[in-house]
């Protein structure tokens, strides 16, 4: 049961966050701006957020003064907002198809990411290191194909319903790249978080609450017009509420408890799950093309990704005569017991 519920999770949090990306964009074509989508978002989420933190962590508080906890909470929100405006421009410039299949890259800069801070181990002479490393290059690679070779169509519907004339997949691919690397670097820092203060909720409430504040100062030096920021009831209202309540609130606060319990490389393995559920609601729902760039960069990427997962599978049976706990759990045990 204890493997079983971060797995469930995940696959929530991947469903959460590919049907968000779809709502987002079609509130996007339908002429709703990207920055005030952010803005609100991050300001109705603090306020669900809020009383949320009060009724189940209400005895607890935040240490301020432990290890520079504040810093690393303003850090994570830092990097969540940058790689939540480049997401949000790079749906804008693609699609959410291409957006989950760049976000695949993310198990690849994670697992870079994990070697510089020592939470993974990495020997040269390990079949199991060098099928981590392969699997990196490859995804980078599929990456590359995604971005710069689009191909020709191979299946097409007659409608067109909310998807964009022309898809400026070059602009697109490089800023859901970059938002891939920030959610990396996210994913790092919010394991140093949630380990120094494990109060899911009330982290979350801050991060949100961060968020809010960055993207509204950039929002308004961006959003000049004073009608973007009125919303009317339809789409535009729709993915302001889902992204907010469902997308934010809950698929954050669940992903960073199945973070907490399997750690960072573990959580970016179900990346490639996003790829058919995207495509398959692009296709029917916002008339989106499948073009043979798509799904050969979606192949390597996803061949990349199950390099990466056998390396760590691999890894993890050759140490299993040990006890079985997160590998970031066990280095800080070691440097306490050291200390």
């Amino acid at each position: 049961m204890g493997n079983l519920l971060p797995f469930v999770g995940m696959i929530m949090v991947i469903l959460v966050q590919v049907s968000s990306m779809v709502i987002t964009k079609a509130a996007m074509s339908s002429g709703v701006n990207k920055y005030v989508l952010i803005v609100y978002s991050n300001v109705l989420s603090s306020l669900v957020l809020l009383p949320c933190s009060f009724v189940f962590h209400r005895s607890v508080r935040l240490p301020w003064t432990s290890s520079n906890l504040y810093r690393l909470i303003f850090l994570l929100s830092l990097l969540g907002c940058i790689g939540q405006l480049c997401g949000y421009a790079g749906i804008d410039y693609s699609s959410p198809a291409m957006a989950t299949a760049m976000l695949n890259l993310i198990p690849a800069f994670t697992f870079i990411l994990a070697i510089i801070f020592r939470m993974e181990k990495f020997e040269w002479r390990s079949t199991s290191s060098q099928a981590k490393v392969l699997g990196t290059i490859i995804s980078i690679t599929g990456a590359f194909v995604v971005t710069f070779y689009k191909g020709p169509t191979i299946l097409r519907l007659s409608h067109q319903l909310l998807s964009s004339p022309q898809l400026q997949w070059i602009l697109g691919g490089i800023l859901l790249a970059i938002e891939a690397f920030m959610t990396s670097a996210w994913y790092i820092v919010q394991a140093m978080v949630l380990k120094k203060f494990p109060a899911v909720l009330t982290v979350m409430f801050y991060l949100c609450f961060f968020n809010a504040i960055l993207s509204t100062i950039y929002s308004l030096m961006l959003v000049r017009d004073p009608s973007a920021w009125k919303i009317r009831p339809g789409i535009g209202l729709v993915a302001i509420l889902y992204s907010a309540i469902v997308a934010t609130t809950f698929r954050i606060s669940l992903f960073s408890w199945c973070l907490w319990k399997a750690g960072p490389l573990y959580v970016s393995m179900f990346k490639p799950l996003a790829i058919v559920v995207a495509a398959a609601i692009g296709i029917v729902f916002l008339g989106e093309d499948l073009s043979l760039g798509r799904v050969i960069g979606a192949v390597i990427i996803v061949s990349g990704f199950y390099g990466v997962l056998w390396g760590k599978a691999k890894e993890e049976s050759l140490g299993s005569a040990s006890p079985k706990v997160p590998f970031l759990q066990k280095r800080t045990d070691d440097k306490s017991s050291a200390v």
